[in-house]
């Protein structure tokens, strides 16, 4: 993360002729008219340059280079899900901390072929409010590395390591989020090496297929992705989604957490992500468009079924990714001349396991699956406020969120809901 933006793209101009005549793009920092502001980590995956549609124009056509980058850097103070009786129950812990560290880099490569990179770290540099260890020094990873082909408007493929996802919030930029993050559950095991689904913040190895239908308005994407690699021969993770924008189309590659009054949106979409035996379904709705004078509304809703399946076999996510659903909600209001948004959100996360997944057995009653699954089980409530100074290329966020977890009580005898709390107050600089 220390090489200079002008280091990597010196870098990508090597790898061209000098007869390419390469041009270096990079979006200014200056504040942008409302709405105009580039939503998305990934522009050359976004544009439909015309030599798409007009193929006799590539002769004219002239490879380009985009380097940006993206930062979240925060202070935290939170509390930490602890025991009944705990002596460190109600304390918290405050520090501040750099959550993402992104360099980007785009390449429109011939008029229907583009490249995107781009990198993060791993893990939190700083302590957060959790309390853990400091951590100052981090090597950076590779987190995007793909190449899209146009062959038409209603036919597209990306191969490479990249975002999956079969629903909305899993698929948006992280530059253009309203909430201060993704919910806490849009990829919940894709997330590391070690998950069950064996990604990387979400990202996956493969190839994906993507197109516009129906006067633009219907969106398709289906891909076959490495997911988890069994002891034994392993079958393709796959993953799909439909969407339908019912107002004009929507055609963005990340889509947009808010659009900060310069949308007229509303979408409806659904997908699925399986492998082997796990499915993970999913439908959401997206709405964001002027509601008075002052300002806009943003609503962004889903609910998802996940179940690892049954069967027990050497290819089963059965003791891996429990039987649940999940609901989801973002509710916010951006007000034009204050270029202020206030949001609330809602997370609830309702484990359905049976006796068997927590090894009960027979002598397990009724009572003490209920507690097995709520003791699995989460709530999030939460609302901010942010002020987008410069739209997304520079913006203040503060949010509190409450996370109700379950424990057992003191007496060992029953559960008990109790809340965590955390305050964040999270600065953003992004271009590209």
């Amino acid at each position: 993360m220390k090489k200079s933006l002008l280091t990597l793209g010196l870098g990508m101009l090597l790898s061209y002729s000098a007869s390419a005549q390469l041009k270096i793009q990079l979006a200014s920092l200056e504040s942008q008219e409302e709405g105009s502001a580039k939503i998305n980590e990934n522009q050359f995956l976004n544009k439909t340059p015309r030599e798409r549609e007009e193929p006799e124009a590539a002769v004219d056509f002239k490879p380009t280079v985009q380097v940006g980058a993206l930062m979240h850097s925060y202070f935290e103070s939170a509390q930490t899900p602890v025991a009944a009786g705990s002596a460190s129950e109600g304390n918290w812990n405050s520090g501040f901390s750099l959550y993402r560290a992104r360099v980007l880099v785009g390449a429109q490569l011939s008029p229907k072929g583009s490249f995107f990179m781009e990198t993060d770290i791993p893990n939190i540099i700083g302590t957060g409010g959790t309390g853990a260890t400091k951590d100052m020094k981090v090597s950076p990873v590779i987190l995007d590395f793909q190449y899209e082909h146009v062959f038409s408007n209603r036919f597209s493929l990306i191969v490479g390591k990249q975002l999956v996802s079969n629903n909305r919030n899993g698929l948006q930029s992280a530059a253009s989020l309203m909430a201060n993050d993704f919910t806490h559950y849009q990829y919940p095991y894709n997330m590391f090496n070690e998950s069950p689904l064996q990604g990387n913040f979400g990202r996956d190895i493969g190839v994906n297929a993507r197109g516009f239908l129906m006067n633009e308005k219907l969106e398709y994407r289906l891909g076959a992705f490495s997911g988890r690699r069994f002891g034994v021969e392993s079958p393709l993770r796959i993953v799909g989604r439909l969407q339908y924008s019912l107002l004009g189309p929507e055609k963005d590659f990340y889509y947009a957490g808010t659009k900060l009054g310069a949308g007229k949106t509303a979408t409806i979409g659904g997908g699925v992500d399986s492998q082997s035996d796990y499915i993970n379904l999913n439908v959401d709705g997206f709405v964001d468009m002027p509601l008075g004078e002052a300002g806009s509304i943003t609503a962004n809703a889903a609910f998802a079924y996940m179940d690892g399946g049954s069967d027990g076999g050497a290819k089963s996510f059965s003791t891996l990714i429990p039987r649940q659903t999940v609901q989801f909600l973002e509710l916010g209001y951006y007000f034009k001349k204050a270029k202020v948004q206030p949001w609330i959100k809602y997370e609830n996360q309702i484990m359905m396991e049976g006796k068997e997944y927590y090894g009960m057995g027979e002598a397990g009653s009724d009572k003490d699956l209920d507690n097995a699954n709520l003791l699995a089980s989460n709530i999030r409530l939460g609302g901010g406020v942010n002020y987008f100074f410069n739209g997304y290329n520079t913006n203040l966020k503060v949010s509190y969120t409450e996370a109700v977890y379950s424990r057992l009580n003191e007496k060992m005898t029953d559960v008990e809901r109790k809340g965590a709390g955390q305050l964040w107050v999270q600065l953003q600089l992004f271009f590209f």
